[in-house]
């Protein structure tokens, strides 16, 4: 009977669609595994397709491929560890959320996921159908449940397993960040290993795709619940980990638990790798964005330093005659604290060939916002301009606060290819900046100390598109914007809710309208880094046209 079994959790960082790159990572850390005297090596979910794969799923070309890889992976590691990896698979009409143990030179146990999530940025059940449940397989002489991902967060696949043997659990995740989300999925395992009685370990993806961050954060469990491994967030980590057959049953030896840090510094780490990942993955090596002296394109601006470099960003200033001197000041200063290209590009003459183009149509009338706009998309086009010319990709800069209430223009500021900060209210931006200020790590590419200059903090925040203007002018104070917003966004509540907790009637009712009728801008906003369950995208989908309201 074996009484030791080593296992490594291949906590790693797929490319979507790149079924070779994959397979060649899985074939690195076998050889690794192999040179330990790993017994099997766990991969996450869907790793050589990469996850979330949406609708890229159902193309039969991609089913067979997937098949192909795996079978050339299983001949390939045909003399060591086994490889546990995630794929999608047909099993007869359907097609599954498949996990596959390769062993021997085949492929040994095809396991098919049952709990298909349908809720957030999961989708599951429109592209996959759900597997009976799983026994568990045999490596080595043990028995090895495998609930995969999803199935880990309900009581009936684990349970089933241990009713037909297994001797402990292994989970492979596609699990992705949301701020605070490691105590929830600690709490649902530890759940699986008391209900059960056996140890538990669980590996998860890490990296960025699209909107999302993957954030690791593996571990595995001993029964009891208590933490025998912990690896770190936001990072690829490969650990070897050993279980021992004792008396009561196996048991994992302690190693070194990683720190992980709060959820401030999760969720910047989470839009650097995002953004980090989204440009490497999508074939870009640079960036530029438009530095305007505010917040917002501050904290854009560190964010892309910290993922790619100083060397790799380029920030335009765009004045015009209602830029403030502090502005001008205050972007030469961030971008020199971080040693970035800077350029300044006024819009002056191109605005003045806009004013006299329209005179003839507008003459006569007031001016308002639409000569406000023709500022921003000014703007946004000379910095489309730049990033064709260049083959930099722009980035946008508008905090969840202004995507919300539509405070930002389209085919203007919001001009660009990715924006990190989307999911983050303007409130936090501040505090983040402050954080980013106070702290700094080895993962960052950018200068330590306060790089953000503290005016850009403390100074009231404008568009700049008007003589004297405060976004304040337009919306309540951020702070009880934010507080709004949460509570109808984020908690989706009623007007009334929030005026019983005693927000103004009409500052919500005025909130809400905002909210409703900008749905269109969102729909053409670049893609941005998840960091909350209700970041405009995938997790919260509302009808454009929609005459619904709450509250009088």
């Amino acid at each position: 009977m074996t009484q030791s079994f080593r296992l490594t959790m291949a906590q790693l960082n797929p490319v979507m669609g790149d079924l070779s790159g994959n397979a060649n990572r899985v074939r690195q850390v076998w050889a690794e595994a192999k040179e330990a005297g790993s017994d099997y090596v766990v991969c996450p979910e869907m790793f050589l397709l990469g996850y979330n794969p949406q609708d890229l799923v159902m193309k039969p070309a991609l089913q067979n491929a997937c098949m192909e890889h795996l079978e050339a992976l299983a001949a390939d590691c045909a003399d060591g560890p086994a490889i546990g990896i995630g794929a999608p698979v047909m099993v007869g009409p359907n097609l599954h959320n498949g996990y596959f143990v390769l062993h021997g030179g085949k492929i040994s146990a095809q396991l098919l996921k049952h709990h298909l999530p349908n809720y957030n940025v999961f989708d599951e059940q429109r592209t996959f159908k759900s597997g009976e449940m799983n026994g568990p397989y045999v490596l080595n002489g043990v028995r090895i449940g495998t609930p995969i991902c999803e199935d880990a967060w309900h009581e009936d696949v684990a349970e089933t397993l241990a009713e037909t043997g297994a001797e402990f659990l292994v989970v492979p995740n596609g699990s992705p960040y949301r701020r605070d989300k490691y105590d929830t999925r600690l709490t649902h395992m530890v759940s699986r290993v008391i209900e059960n009685d056996m140890p538990l370990v669980y590996v998860n993806m890490v990296g960025g795709q699209d909107d999302q961050a993957f954030d690791g954060g593996s571990f595995v469990l001993n029964r009891g619940g208590k933490l025998a491994a912990l690896l770190p967030v936001f990072e690829e980590a490969v650990a070897h980990i050993t279980l021992n057959r004792t008396d009561e049953g196996w048991d994992a030896e302690q190693t070194k638990l990683a720190a992980h840090p709060d959820a401030w510094e999760q969720d910047y780490h989470a839009m650097v790798v995002t953004l980090r990942d989204y440009l490497g993955k999508s074939g870009f090596k640079k960036v530029l964005l438009g530095l305007s002296g505010g917040i917002d394109s501050a904290l854009v601006a560190m964010v892309a330093v910290d993922a790619i470099g100083a060397d790799n960003v380029r920030c335009i200033m765009l004045p015009s005659e209602y830029t403030s001197e502090h502005s001008l000041e205050d972007a030469k200063e961030i971008a020199e604290n971080l040693g970035v290209k800077y350029h300044t590009v006024p819009i002056t003459p191109a605005r003045d060939a806009f004013t006299e183009t329209l005179a003839p149509m507008f003459e006569g009338l007031a001016e308002d916002v639409t000569e406000e706009n023709i500022q921003s998309r000014i703007r946004g086009t000379i910095l489309m301009a730049l990033s064709n010319k260049f083959g930099e990709m722009l980035l946008t800069t508008g905090n969840k606060s202004e995507m919300a209430t539509g405070y930002c223009t389209i085919y203007g500021d919001m001009n660009g290819g990715y924006n990190p900060i989307k999911d983050m209210y303007k409130s936090r931006v501040f505090e983040t900046c402050r954080w980013r200020n106070a702290h700094h790590r080895p993962w960052m590419k950018g200068p330590e100390g306060e790089v953000c200059p503290p005016r850009i903090i403390t100074k009231p925040p404008s568009a700049e598109l008007r003589p004297d203007q405060k976004d304040e002018d337009s919306l309540p104070p951020y702070d009880v914007l934010d507080a709004i917003l949460t509570g109808l966004v984020d908690h989706e509540e009623s007007v009334d809710d929030l005026v019983s907790r005693g927000y103004d009637r009409d500052d919500v009712k005025r909130v809400e309208h905002l909210l409703y009728i900008n749905e269109w801008k969102r729909y053409q906003a670049a893609p941005g880094t998840r960091l909350t369950t209700k970041a405009f995208w995938m997790d919260r989908r509302y009808p454009i046209v929609n005459r619904f309201r709450t509250g009088k």
